[in-house]
């Protein structure tokens, strides 16, 4: 669990038209700020490897025609740093990671060449092309693990007794190697890095993601293996912490002294944290509910179309809203409660 330290910025600080490069694309969450980058009238460029095959927010939001994609692994320095000089952008959300934990046991080298050479790529061609501004998102498994039941802080220790977690923590490392040595004396180059915890939300479709695991299970009729049912994750939607990283844009934008150079947590508030035992009972549907409810999956399926228009008018809307965090939660709970249904 990571303690967050709120910002109060209002979304239209990126509405002038700045050139924007993402790297990484095919995760849901990096397609997810494209498309909202998009919305508040930026002009978005892409780094990443090409989509994989299960993407279904690329296709969906049609990003291929919405923003500058360029295909290629930020491990490779020569063409990353290439398309950076051609690219020439006035801020980089640095995104790119092998985000599976699992993973990390089974492909450890390939774990360590994206979270930590394809980071350090990218403090490299930031510096060299001297662009502006650097938003550079690791997570919260940077932190050692202590087995305490505190929240982490930023200022906390770095570590990880795992690959996923060592790698994370080793990009915070380099992170703050690089700004002692080259960025904190230099007034034209700003950076701050972000830390988030467990992500969810629509299109991710990767293995082992308890949401999608679960909904899959009760499609299919299948009996679903929890890994690790008793561990507390700090569960937030993708707009929530991609609704931060656009603030610390923002605000280093802005040149905004209390974001310049410094790292931030995301996360829930701590009471709402929950385990993956109690996040399957919520989602979990009796024969009561599911007749209360009128039959959901029937429902979603016949009105999938419209209910994406209303949800992206809603989004489009709301995108200008200083609180608009605080109508998303509206709506979820909404949701939650049977509203929508």
């Amino acid at each position: 669990m990571i303690e967050s330290r709120a910002l109060q910025v209002a979304m239209g600080s990126l509405k002038a038209r700045q050139q924007l490069s993402r790297t990484h694309l095919t995760p849901s969450m990096l397609q997810v700020l494209a498309y909202w980058l998009k919305i508040l009238g930026s002009k978005v460029y892409g780094i990443s490897l090409k989509p994989e095959k299960d993407s279904i927010l690329f296709k969906s939001l049609q990003l291929n025609k919405k923003i500058d994609q360029y295909f290629s692994d930020i491990t490779n320095f020569d063409k990353l740093n290439c398309l950076v000089k051609k690219i020439k952008p006035d801020i980089i959300f640095h995104l790119a990671a092998q985000s599976i934990v699992s993973k990390s046991f089974i492909k450890p080298g390939e774990t360590f060449r994206t979270n930590i050479l394809g980071s350090a790529n990218i403090l490299e061609t930031f510096r060299l092309n001297k662009i502006p501004y650097l938003v550079y998102i690791t997570s919260d498994k940077c932190y050692l693990n202590l087995d305490s039941k505190k929240s982490y802080k930023e200022n906390d220790t770095l570590g990880g007794l795992d690959n996923y977690s060592s790698s994370k923590a080793s990009a915070e490392l380099i992170f703050s190697s690089y700004f002692n040595s080259y960025f904190k004396n230099n007034k034209n180059l700003t950076v701050a890095s972000a830390r988030a915890g467990n992500v969810i939300g629509g299109g991710d479709m990767k293995e082992n993601r308890i949401v999608p695991d679960i909904i899959k299970s009760i499609i299919q009729n299948k009996t679903l293996n929890l890994r690790n049912p008793r561990a507390t994750r700090p569960w937030q939607h993708v707009l929530e912490p991609l609704s931060g990283y656009l603030q610390v844009g923002a605000e280093l934008i802005k040149r905004n002294k209390i974001c310049k150079n410094q790292s931030f947590n995301f996360g829930p508030d701590s009471t709402v944290n929950k385990n993956v035992v109690e996040v399957l009972t919520e989602m979990s549907v009796n024969s009561n509910d599911y007749n209360s409810r009128r039959n959901f999956l029937k429902f979603f399926r016949k009105n999938m179309l419209s209910i994406r228009q209303e949800l992206y008018e809603e989004f489009k809307t709301h995108i200008d809203d200083p609180s608009f965090d605080l109508y998303f939660r509206a709506a979820i709970s909404t949701y939650e409660t049977g509203g929508y249904v």
